[in-house]
C-alpha cells in the first residue's frame, strides 16, 4: 500500500540503545497526538480481546549525527514541516512541564537535539531526509 504521507523519527546514533527507544517512543507520541488522520482502526485478537489503535502507516526511523539532526531541523522549520523535537536535557527531567522548559531555554539554532519526528507529504520529507540513512 502507498501513502501519500511519512512518519520519521531521525535519533543521534551515538545514544546509548535504552535513550533511542526513550526519545523513538516520546517522538512517536507526538505524531500520534496531532495527526488523526495516522491512526487506524482498534485491533482485536480471535478470542475478543481488543487492542488499541495504531500507526495505520509504517514509521521510518533513521540515524544520523549531531550535524545531520541539526541540518534536518532547520530544513524541516524552513519548509514547515510539523515536527517534534526531543533534546538532551530533557533525559535529566521526569515530566512534561520540565521537558518544555529544557525546549523553551534554547534558540532553535542551539537546541541539543537527539531527536526528530516528522509527518508531512512524502515527497516534501523524502527531500528533507535527503542523505540520511535508515536506523539499522
Amino acid at each position: 500500500m502507498r501513502f501519500d504521507t511519512k512518519i520519521a523519527i531521525v535519533v543521534r546514533e551515538d545514544l546509548a540503545v535504552w535513550q533511542k527507544l526513550n526519545v523513538t517512543a516520546f517522538l512517536a507520541s507526538a505524531i500520534a497526538a496531532t495527526s488523526e488522520e495516522v491512526i487506524g482502526e482498534p485491533y482485536a485478537d480471535a478470542s475478543g480481546n481488543a487492542y488499541l489503535a495504531m500507526f495505520r502507516q509504517p514509521v521510518l526511523v533513521y540515524a544520523t549525527d549531531a550535524e545531520g539532526l541539526a541540518r534536518t531541523h532547520t530544513k524541516a522549520l524552513a519548509r514547515s514541516i510539523p515536527t517534534a523535537v526531543y533534546i538532551e536535557d530533557m533525559f535529566k527531567t521526569g515530566h512534561d512541564e520540565a521537558n518544555r522548559a529544557t525546549v523553551q531555554a534554547h534558540p532553535a539554532e542551539t537546541l541539543p537535539l537527539v531527536g526528530l519526528a516528522l509527518h508531512a507529504p512524502k515527497n516534501l520529507l523524502d527531500k528533507t531526509l535527503k542523505g540520511l540513512s535508515l536506523h539499522p
